[in-house]
C-alpha cells in the first residue's frame, strides 16, 4: 500500500493536529478486531510501509546539524532500539484497532488481494525497503522528464495518484509537525538550543510551506514513477480509479495519519534519549 508522501532525508532536517483528532475517534460502525487487522496489513503491504518508517531514522542528525558518526557505534544501536520494527507495529495496530471499521477493512483488503493489487503491493513493498532514496529519486525524475518530453499520459495518472492518496491535503502539514516535534524534544532534552521560539519556528515553517508542498509533490511523482514503471497504463488507470473510491479514501486518510503520527512519535522519543550518547562511545 502506498503512503502518502515518502519523507526524503532531505525533507527531514507528533502529530497532534485536528485532523488526528478527529480520526483516533473510535468509528461507530463495526470496528475489525486485531486478528482482521493483522491480515489486512500483511495483504495491503502496509506492514512493510511500517516497518520501512525505521530508514528515516538516518536523516534525524541532519535536523540538529550532526553527524551520526559522532556517537559511535552507539547511534547504530540507538536508533534500532527506538524505530523497533515490532513495537511499531503494536502501535499501529492499538490505533486502528480502534479505528478502522470492517466496511472500510473490507473494501481496501479485497482490492489489494487482486492479482492487479497483489503485484502492486510487490512492487510497493520491494520500493519501501531501499534504503539509498536518492538513487530512486535521481531515476524517477529520469522517467518523469521523459514523460514530460514524450506528452504521455501516465504523467496525468500519476498526478491523479499523489492526489488520491492525499486527498485530505494533510501531507504538508504533518512533516512540518513530525520536524517540529522532534525539535521541540530535542530542545526539552538538551541536546540542542534554538535561537527561535515555537512561535517562530512554525512561522518559519509556514514561509517554506509552498516549496515544501512542492519538493514533496516532485517526490512523489519521481517515486511512483520508479515503482510502477513495470505496470501498463490501464494497470495505472484502474488503480487510480480504486484509489478515488470514497471508502480507499478514507482508509488512506486514517493510514497516512496512522504513519505520520508514528513516524513523529519515534522521533520524538528518539530525541528524548540522545542525550544518552556521548561522541565516540556506546550507550
Amino acid at each position: 500500500m502506498k503512503y502518502a508522501f515518502p519523507i526524503p532525508a532531505v525533507l527531514m532536517r507528533g502529530l497532534r493536529a485536528l485532523f488526528l483528532a478527529s480520526l483516533f475517534i473510535p468509528n461507530a460502525a463495526a470496528a475489525a478486531d486485531r486478528d482482521q487487522i493483522e491480515t489486512f496489513l500483511e495483504v495491503t503491504g502496509f506492514d512493510v510501509a511500517l516497518d520501512s518508517i525505521a530508514l528515516s531514522a538516518g536523516s534525524a542528525p541532519d535536523m540538529l546539524g550532526l553527524e551520526p558518526g559522532e556517537f559511535g557505534a552507539a547511534w547504530a544501536r540507538l536508533s534500532h532500539q527506538v524505530f523497533d520494527t515490532d513495537v511499531m507495529h503494536e502501535l499501529a495496530l492499538q490505533i486502528l484497532v480502534e479505528t478502522l471499521d470492517e466496511e472500510a477493512l473490507a473494501h481496501a483488503s479485497a482490492f489489494y488481494a487482486s492479482a492487479l493489487g497483489q503485484r502492486l503491493v510487490a512492487a510497493e513493498n520491494s520500493a519501501h525497503m531501499i534504503e539509498e532514496d536518492d538513487v530512486v529519486q535521481a531515476a524517477g525524475r529520469r522517467i518523469i522528464s521523459d514523460l514530460v518530453r514524450d506528452g504521455a499520459e501516465r504523467l496525468a495518472l500519476l498526478k491523479r495518484m499523489a492526489a488520491a492518496i492525499d486527498s485530505s491535503g494533510t501531507g504538508v502539514k504533518a512533516v512540518q509537525q513530525i520536524q517540529l516535534r522532534f525539535l521541540m524534544a530535542a530542545r526539552d532534552a538538551g541536546v540542542i538550543e534554538l535561537e527561535l521560539s515555537v512561535e517562530g519556528l512554525q512561522a518559519l515553517m509556514k514561509e517554506q510551506e509552498a516549496d515544501l508542498r512542492l519538493a514533496l509533490l516532485a517526490s512523489s511523482l519521481a517515486g511512483s514513477a520508479y515503482i510502477y514503471q513495470a505496470f501498463s497504463d490501464q494497470d495505472m488507470s484502474d488503480y487510480v480509479v480504486a484509489l478515488e473510491q470514497p471508502l480507499m479514501q478514507t482508509v488512506y486518510e486514517l493510514l497516512n495519519a496512522v504513519q505520520y503520527e508514528i513516524t513523529a512519535n519515534r522521533f520524538e522519543l528518539l530525541a528524548s534519549r540522545l542525550s544518552e550518547l556521548t561522541a565516540g562511545q556506546d550507550i
